[in-house]
């Protein structure tokens, strides 16, 4: 779906504005994905598993910007993308259909400035609208700053999956996942 430009300010008083991402993101997504997979241990992939080609990107893109029930925001600072957040839906049944599925990501040098938390309640208010009725999503279990800003949104943990992820140096990570009633 299509998110009209808006812009927000930060902690810091900066400008950010909020858009859908386009085909034209595509390049700045992959190279944002393979930095912050390298930054942080919280998301799924290792960097290297990073392999998306501009036309695959701009796929899926495409297919956001084309559906009524996904949506892939992105946050600009200063012409430079420095973040997004998706909305997507759990699945295409009717008995799935009043569940969304949410993801947040940041450069590192963006996180603590409120606009994880500014992104989440754009995203949420468009899930709301859309018709959904909850919102889920899943966090690691140590990534204590974010379940922090999950909570203060109105989030709530209700299970943990233990060993959720392997690292390549052999240690685990369990995740929480949380639900929230829109």
């Amino acid at each position: 779906m299509k998110f009209d430009p808006i812009e927000v300010k930060d902690k810091l008083d900066r400008t950010i504005i909020l858009r859908s991402a386009t085909p034209d993101d595509a390049d700045a997504l992959i190279d944002y994905l393979k930095v912050t997979t390298a930054e942080t241990t919280y998301l799924i992939r290792e960097p290297e598993e990073v392999t998306l080609t501009h036309e695959q990107e701009a796929a899926f893109i495409n297919s956001c910007l084309d559906s009524d029930k996904s949506l892939l925001l992105v946050a600009i600072i200063n012409g430079k993308h420095i973040g997004n957040c998706s909305l997507n839906p759990i699945g295409s049944y009717k008995r799935y259909a009043h569940r969304c599925d949410v993801a947040i990501a940041l450069y590192q040098e963006f996180c603590g400035c409120g606009i994880g938390r500014i992104m989440l309640e754009q995203v949420l208010e468009v899930a709301k609208g859309l018709g959904f009725e909850q919102a889920e999503l899943e966090v690691i279990s140590d990534n204590k700053k974010a379940i922090a800003l999950y909570e203060k949104l109105g989030f709530v943990k209700y299970g943990t999956f233990p060993n959720n992820m392997k690292y390549k140096n052999g240690e685990y990570a369990s995740a929480d996942w949380m639900m929230k009633k829109l």
